[in-house]
């Protein structure tokens, strides 16, 4: 089974974050993460960055940030061209799953964690 490299948007150290357990069961699952985050830090082993990753060769981006916060990255996310987007809860943004449609990119409204725990990721 090959590893989906993911993409955490959203990601912060407070481990009480959704975002911070995604990554955490994602490093468990064996998944390869890139976190992005507003402020720089780390969870385990990777690293949070504030900058946007040129060049990655992401499977799935998985959302942790409201619609509103959203916005600035639509660019960047349809430029990585993942295979899929994943709206965790909170996060549905009709505008950005159109634009991702539009583009030929999955989106799916689920939860990671469940996903993950489901053995559906």
């Amino acid at each position: 089974m090959t590893m989906k490299k993911t993409l955490v948007l959203g990601a912060s150290e407070n481990p009480a974050r959704y975002a911070n357990l995604a990554v955490r069961r994602l490093r468990a699952h064996g998944h390869p993460v890139v976190a992005v985050g507003r402020r720089t830090g780390a969870i385990m082993d990777v690293p949070i960055v504030k900058e946007w990753p040129e060049g990655e060769d992401v499977d799935t981006v998985t959302l942790y940030m409201n619609p509103k916060n959203q916005e600035q990255y639509y660019d960047q996310i349809l430029q990585l061209h993942p295979r899929r987007i994943i709206f965790n809860p909170g996060t549905e943004n009709d505008i950005l799953e159109e634009k991702a449609n539009a583009a030929g990119i999955e989106t799916t409204e689920a939860c990671t964690l469940v996903l993950l725990s489901t053995g559906q990721f």
